[in-house]
């Protein structure tokens, strides 16, 4: 409709990042901000992509793992990616198999205790039970306790200064990887052999973050909170009414959370910043380093940077971000 003055590439040519004109077959794929030449690849936990004609052409790998994340004061990433937070104080069922009406046999259930952990009323985990039959791991105060005992389940528990982590096989069903802090942040990751349906605060595992707010009663929820209370593990603990905004509730935190959460925007973690959107991470890094205000704040703090250090780590990307002087491993 207008005349513009210019350059553009002739018919059958496309300008590339470097403002050269190419053909189709030179056109780069872009991902997390970052541009993939011809043939060039990317994992991730499910698919292999190829870079073709500037766009991904993606193979599904035969065996295909997803995390499910639960850290801080009550966030929760699931399985298939979808973020919310909750302030429950109670026990909730994080993931289990068996929740189909016509399997109703469970082979594993992950709970988590959540208690107030601040003044203004946030929560997080105090401990975590896993329950394979008659086999039980309690995590709780920065170390692990084992009941009875499973023939069917193969498992290790290896340590380190900073974590706890669990290697569990059921045979012909799942591999699990079951990686604790010893403090708020605990991680799921699942690499299944059946299609059996999973369910819990994770969410159902099918792909879709869509539906992930599917209550006990196999309904999806309207609200994240309606959901959380469909999945407590006593019926008699109170329902979640609504999620505290620690930063007004302690204004006076605000400004000090903000400062030192703001290395994950620094150029300290600039290596991930185009592979892991970080926003998500800073926003809940500044949330809990408000409310955690009766104790242990700087621990709260570093736990909520130690997560996107973590998603970071997944993508192949070692941040050494600790020192002595600031959240140092000891």
């Amino acid at each position: 409709t207008k005349c513009e003055s210019g350059c553009v590439c002739a018919d059958g040519l496309y300008e590339n990042l470097d403002g050269r004109c190419v053909p189709a077959e030179e056109c780069p794929c872009e991902y997390g901000g970052l541009a993939y030449g011809k043939g060039e690849q990317i994992q991730t936990e499910c698919e292999i992509c190829t870079c073709t004609k500037g766009k991904w052409k993606c193979v599904q790998k035969s065996k295909c793992s997803s995390t499910c994340n639960l850290y801080g004061e009550g966030h929760i990433t699931t399985f298939d990616g979808q973020r919310f937070v909750f302030d429950g104080n109670c026990e909730y069922i994080l993931a289990m198999d068996g929740c189909s009406v016509n399997r109703p046999v469970s082979s594993f259930k992950i709970v988590t205790e959540n208690v107030i952990c601040g003044k203004s009323g946030v929560t997080c985990s105090r401990s975590i039970s896993i329950y394979l039959g008659n086999l039980t791991f309690v995590l709780r105060d920065e170390t692990f306790t084992v009941s009875g005992e499973n023939p069917g389940v193969r498992y290790n528990v290896k340590k380190n200064a900073l974590h706890l982590m669990f290697d569990i096989i059921i045979p012909r069903k799942y591999n699990m990887t079951l990686i604790w802090n010893k403090h708020m942040n605990f991680f799921i990751k699942i690499s299944r052999e059946t299609q059996e349906t999973i369910c819990g605060l994770c969410g159902n595992y099918n792909g879709n973050m869509k539906d992930d707010f599917e209550t006990r009663s196999k309904y999806v929820a309207s609200n994240e909170l309606e959901f959380v209370n469909s999945w407590k593990e006593n019926p008699l603990c109170g329902d979640v009414y609504f999620v505290v905004d620690p930063c007004s509730k302690n204004p006076y935190r605000k400004a000090w959370a903000e400062k030192t959460c703001s290395i994950i925007n620094s150029q300290v973690f600039s290596a991930c910043h185009n592979k892991v959107n970080r926003m998500p991470y800073y926003e809940a890094c500044v949330r809990d380093s408000c409310g955690c205000d009766i104790g242990g704040d700087c621990e709260c703090m570093c736990d909520a940077i130690a997560v996107y250090a973590m998603a970071c780590l997944d993508k192949g990307i070692c941040i050494d971000w600790r020192t002595p002087e600031f959240c140092r491993k000891f």
